[in-house]
């Protein structure tokens, strides 16, 4: 059998959430075209007949400005120390940056088994695709996989030389566990994504939702979310005129909720200010995502 931990890294907007949720199957993290969507490491884990692929979704590397920004950083670089194997992400759709070259340099300097995904082909021209690859094959000691997440397009063939370069061990978690993150996690995720899909402005980039209580019966789940923002400006357009905006949240996150939780949602939604969260440490500490 074969088994361990594939760090999946690479600037932000890369690909990196999508590519999870396609080999997984189901939406592991949330998607949106937005920078910095994914803020917190998140383990999926694929178990198949011989092999365990443990992937770690990470932030995108970015210039940090807050204190979460450097959070996010120091959690891909902390994915990246812990891994067996770094597929390091490309969009292939747009120019190549010697920024990336270098990142990829230095990977492949740093790690011994480094292998580079070339994402969104299906959005790249033909003469662009072949421009970036060629670009690519210049660096040096990885291996190379253009593909699609949405087509489908050699993805069987990226998960292939995956398994090919784990080490030969028994599996690291049981069949059955697919992430190190709990339903609460992920309900409190799913509304940021809605957050995210339903606002057009910037302002869901300095959202934060947490859940703040819970309940179960049989045949009933009630939650509690806070979405909060960091202006009165920001809660009134994330609330919406008439509450229209937050009603439309709500409704999009819960029937998300209940198809993760497989039984009716009672979800309720509260915005709250408060300034400069993303400077603030409490709101940073890994206990909010358990």
């Amino acid at each position: 059998m074969k088994s361990g931990y594939v760090a999946v890294i690479g600037k932000t907007n890369a690909g990196k959430s999508t590519l999870i949720n396609k080999f997984l199957g189901f939406k592991l993290n949330i998607v949106s075209p937005k920078v910095q969507t994914t803020r917190v490491n998140v383990l999926g884990i694929l178990t198949e007949s011989e092999s365990q692929i443990v992937f770690i979704d990470t932030p995108g590397i970015h210039r940090a400005k807050t204190m979460l920004d450097k959070f996010m950083n120091k959690s891909y670089r902390a994915a990246s120390e812990g891994a067996d194997l770094i597929l390091y992400l490309v969009d292939g759709a747009k120019e190549i940056l010697e920024e990336e070259i270098q990142n990829i340099k230095n990977l492949t300097a740093k790690f011994e088994k480094v292998i580079v995904g070339v994402s969104k082909i299906d959005l790249a021209s033909q003469k662009k695709l072949l421009e970036n690859l060629s670009l690519l094959n210049g660096v040096g000691a990885c291996e190379i996989v253009p593909f699609s997440s949405k087509s489908g397009k050699n993805v069987e063939v990226l998960k292939k030389l995956i398994v090919d370069n784990l080490p030969e061990r028994s599996f690291l978690f049981s069949g059955e566990e697919v992430s190190n993150r709990s339903v609460l996690f992920f309900c409190a995720e799913i509304v940021r994504e809605k957050v995210l899909s339903t606002i057009n402005e910037e302002i869901p980039h300095g959202a934060f939702c947490e859940v703040v209580s819970h309940s179960e019966s049989q045949n009933l789940f009630e939650i509690s979310v806070d979405i909060i923002c960091e202006k009165e400006s920001h809660k009134a357009i994330i609330i919406g005129k008439g509450g229209e905006k937050l009603k439309q949240i709500g409704s999009r996150a819960r029937a998300d909720i209940e198809r993760l939780v497989g039984k009716k949602v009672m979800l309720k939604l509260f915005v709250k200010v408060e300034k400069d969260w993303r400077n603030k440490q409490n709101f940073l500490t890994t206990n909010i995502y358990s």
